[in-house]
């Protein structure tokens, strides 16, 4: 059981992320945190796994937990063996059979004599080979540091499962290993994640939102379902207070202009009867104050529709708004880009791939890149493009102009503001006002046209980058996508594949999304072994 009672978290810099909310999180369920950037879902975990403290409030937790977290800086100096929190049973084991006798050492193991032999077979499991478990983490890669997380579930055997984005950094093996656990376990697990078929294995979804956490009784899909139908109902209340606004206007303008009227029509009879003109200075005094409250009455009430219009669309999502307008490339359907025979490249005076490849790339292309971690899908996207040349075989390339996005959005100048990384894009020399106001379809208000690159959230780079092919005329002839899904949130994910999925010029995508892979219609595949 997770129990969160009136929780509060300020960040150092107090901004407040939280405040006072409340979750339950039933024992052996299995359930997961979406929602946009920012809102607090990896500082809420580390909330849970007592890595961080709250501001107030009170948590609740039964049972042994282990934590995945999503970056592991924090780690890279401890060992194999100190991340699994194995090492103090291995230092144990070691003294007792080095012939130390010291009780306490046995009532660290306590009697786990086979720990060693079941933390290689726990890492062998998750694909990694034998590991020295005095290995210090900094010297794996991102996917093998996961993997070594995730071998700790099998070690540990905890009660709750804390999980931030473990498939980042896997490869499809990986991922399905994982999706095969979570599966089969009995634990609690709570789940942080934009991988649509990890979160389809949940049955239930929190969404943390600048309103709280809202909860949603069934995976993935089941949530998406109940978004559509609030959608729906927000559009309908939008279209219902756009139809109460122009009434009240109607009525109050009905309104003025009867009283009006009749305030004319009293005039002239009193003029007739000859009314004097101190009492005639009177009532006309009243009648404009009559109108004036009458005005009064009517602008309170069509103030009052307009606000509640202004936040029922300010709920409405913008990612339609943020679709970029690719036009068609200048090469024609089917010409030749890219051949590459019998190619190969050596790293390390041992070749990466165990067979040559044969490649040949057509404009309109939609490729997929796949293969296990360490596979060389990188390394032949850059043997493609020319920025390597391969120890083996030959490539022959036409002309064509191509944009290289990786997970890192590196193509994004660091130290260039928002707006001069916009302004370097406009080759339509467009006025500042057009550009700033693309800016602003992309969710870049003025007040971050001075922000800094090296500021932006991965969403937000994402956005930029999508902008500025916007305001570009020049249409890539080939994107390349390399695993562009990873530190996105759902949101985002769906921007991009709103994007990209019209673009009618050539895709080569490495990524282990694969409903991501189906949306923006990938047909043809490269597995790399």
């Amino acid at each position: 059981m997770i129990f969160l009672q009136n929780i509060s978290y300020r960040f150092p810099n107090r901004d407040l992320l939280f405040n006072h909310i409340n979750l339950t999180i039933p024992t052996h369920s299995k359930s997961a945190l979406v929602g946009s950037n920012g809102m607090g879902k990896s500082t809420l975990l580390k909330l849970i796994a007592n890595e961080i403290q709250p501001l107030e409030g009170n948590l609740n937790i039964q049972g042994d937990l282990y934590y995945v977290p999503q970056m592991f800086g924090n780690f890279n100096h401890l060992t194999i063996a100190e991340c699994l929190k194995i090492d103090q049973k291995l230092h144990a084991l070691h003294k007792i059979t080095n012939g130390e006798v010291d009780e306490v050492y046995f009532e660290i193991l306590n009697d786990d004599w086979d720990i060693e032999v079941r933390s290689q077979l726990a890492l062998q499991y998750w694909g990694l080979d034998p590991l020295d478990l005095d290995q210090k983490l900094e010297s794996l890669s991102g996917g093998q540091k996961t993997k070594v997380f995730l071998a700790g579930l099998q070690i540990n055997h905890p009660d709750i499962i804390l999980l931030d984005e473990p498939t980042n950094h896997l490869d499809l093996e990986g991922r399905n290993l994982l999706y095969d656990y979570i599966h089969k376990t009995n634990s609690t697990v709570v789940i942080v994640s934009h991988d649509r078929s990890l979160l389809n294995l949940v049955d239930a979804i929190f969404e943390l939102s600048n309103q709280g956490i809202s909860t949603y009784g069934g995976n993935f899909d089941f949530y998406i379902e109940q978004k559509e139908i609030e959608t729906e109902a927000l559009h309908n209340d939008i279209h219902s207070k756009e139809r109460a606004l122009k009434k009240a206007k109607e009525k109050e303008r009905e309104t003025i202009e009867r009283k009006q009227k009749l305030d004319a029509r009293g005039k002239q009879k009193q003029e007739k009867s000859g009314v004097a003109r101190i009492m005639m200075n009177t009532l006309r005094n009243n009648a404009e104050k009559n109108t004036s409250k009458l005005k009064n009455v009517h602008a309170e009430k069509i103030n009052d529709i307009s606000g509640d219009l202004r936040e029922l669309r300010s709920s409405v999502k913008n990612t339609g708004q943020m679709k970029v307008n690719f036009d068609d490339s200048n090469l024609h359907l089917g010409k030749i880009l890219i051949v590459a025979e019998d190619i190969n490249f050596k790293y390390n005076e041992k070749f990466l791939w165990l067979q040559d490849l044969t490649v040949e790339i057509r404009s309109g292309d939609r490729i997929s890149i796949k293969g296990s971690n360490g596979s060389g899908k990188t390394t032949l996207i850059k043997l493609l493009l020319g920025s390597l040349e391969p120890t083996a075989g030959t490539i022959t390339r036409t002309d064509f102009n191509s944009i290289y996005i990786d997970q890192e959005y590196s193509i994004i100048n660091r130290k260039a503001t928002v707006y001069e990384f916009a302004q370097k894009f406009n080759d339509n020399a467009l006025q500042e006002s057009e550009v700033k106001t693309i800016l602003s379809r992309f969710l870049f208000g003025k007040e971050t046209w001075d922000k800094k690159g090296e500021m932006l959230s991965g969403g937000e780079r994402l956005r930029l980058l999508l902008c500025v092919l916007s305001i570009s005329k020049r249409v890539p002839d080939v994107i390349i996508l390399d695993e562009p899904t990873n530190n996105l949130d759902l949101q985002n994910v769906e921007i991009l594949t709103h994007s990209i999925k019209d673009y009618k010029g050539t895709l080569l995508v490495i990524s282990h999304d694969e409903i991501f892979l189906d949306e923006i219609g990938v047909e043809k595949e490269i597995v790399l072994d």
